[in-house]
């Protein structure tokens, strides 16, 4: 990170927004399938817009998966129980379009090989108790307070859909305070004014009051600026007014945005799909550098081919936080992490129907044990290894 002072901003979005309705619906199938069959194999897209639900892909499983209702359970769980916020779970169009996966994939994977192509980042550093870079997390944190506050009725005027987005100031290379949020929510019409063009100014308000500041603390100070649902109104919100897809919120999945991202979705793909182990592997071997003192700030490139087990690439980088050299934290890595499909899904037991819960507010930096990619373990390894106290 630079020296002196500058502004890093991050946005997430809420389990409602379309995007993220099409991740849940996925990875809910995906856990259907591992629950009964933890060999099958899933890559599963979806797609949504007014009233309308499909879902596609290639699955290849001895399970049943009852794909429409489970779709609809989805649905229903996220809010969208009422035509007001424009789709009803029960009343929405769902399309079952699954085929079965190439053979010519099955036999690259079946010999231990990675499903596919292409390369994944991992990152981490000390700027939070998670390790993982503030304005992510403040943004997740945010849209996460607004869906508890509509479910538990307090703000009883929010609607499914929403977004948040957080602007930190950091001041050599440290985060110091929170400059600006936005965050733009879904509500129904009982908060506009008058003119029914705005939101009252009561309603910003308590947003602001309810779900901003309980969330940034002592962060924000009486500089920092709230822009609450900018246009005026966000009455038209969900698969209404955008359609989604599975895959489209890549860099709200990961670190918000502070390094480079792969390019492959996780939502929808079993394991064996390195574009999610891969990943997940990746978060875990940067994770455990920086709590090991190892570098307060690390990222590491992965490459693979499909067929082949052992990564093509492997590159860190410490960006001048390393207390030893990024080639031989890359002989660590090597030595001390499995890398191939296999050690990755055995050492973090991805065979699990563990997904739905990834599928919003992150898949990184989350204080939960199904999260396996998150722990530490390999702290005292890796500290003896690089002979560090």
């Amino acid at each position: 990170m630079p020296n002196g002072k500058y502004y890093v901003t991050s946005e997430s979005v809420s389990e409602g927004h379309p995007d993220k309705l099409c991740d849940q619906v996925s990875d809910a199938i995906l856990d259907d399938v591992l629950r009964q069959d933890t060999r099958g194999r899933v890559a599963c897209e979806t797609f949504v817009t007014m009233g309308l639900i499909i879902v596609g892909g290639e699955i290849t499983t001895t399970a049943y998966v009852d794909v429409i209702n489970l779709a609809r359970k989805v649905i229903r769980d996220i809010g969208y129980t009422h035509p007001k916020y424009g789709l009803d779970y029960q009343t929405c169009a769902v399309l079952n379009a699954i085929h079965s996966q190439s053979p010519d994939i099955a036999q690259g994977v079946d010999r231990g090989g990675a499903g596919d192509q292409g390369l994944m980042v991992g990152y981490a550093c000390d700027e939070t108790p998670e390790l993982m870079p503030l304005p992510i997390m403040l943004a997740h944190r945010l849209v996460k307070r607004m869906s508890d506050l509509r479910k538990q009725k307090i703000l009883k005027y929010l609607g499914p859909d929403g977004k948040s987005q957080v602007t930190v100031e950091y001041k050599n290379g440290k985060p110091k305070r929170v400059n600006s949020v936005v965050l733009a929510s879904q509500h129904t019409e009982e908060i506009l004014d008058r003119s029914g063009e705005r939101i009252t100014q009561k309603a910003i308000k308590e947003m602001i009051e309810k779900i901003a500041k309980p969330v940034l603390g002592k962060l924000a100070d009486s500089k920092t600026e709230y822009y609450i649902n900018q246009t005026g109104k966000f009455l038209i919100g969900g698969p209404q007014s955008d359609t989604g897809m599975t895959g489209r919120k890549i860099v709200v999945d990961t670190y918000g945005g502070i390094v480079s991202h792969g390019g492959g979705a996780f939502s929808g793909k079993d394991p064996t799909k390195v574009d999610r182990s891969g990943a997940y592997v990746a978060r875990y071997v940067t994770k455990n550098i920086v709590a090991a003192g190892l570098a307060r700030q690390c990222s590491i490139q992965l490459a693979y081919v499909i067929g082949k087990a052992e990564p093509l690439g492997l590159l860190i980088e410490t960006y001048g936080t390393g207390r030893i050299s990024e080639e031989r934290l890359v002989k660590l890595v090597r030595e001390h992490f499995d890398l191939t499909p296999r050690g990755i899904i055995t050492e973090l037991d991805l065979l699990r129907p563990i997904y739905g819960k990834t599928a919003v507010y992150g898949h990184f930096g989350r204080e939960d044990q199904d999260f396996t990619w998150e722990k530490c373990d390999k702290i005292r390894l890796l500290k003896k290894a690089a002979r560090i106290k």
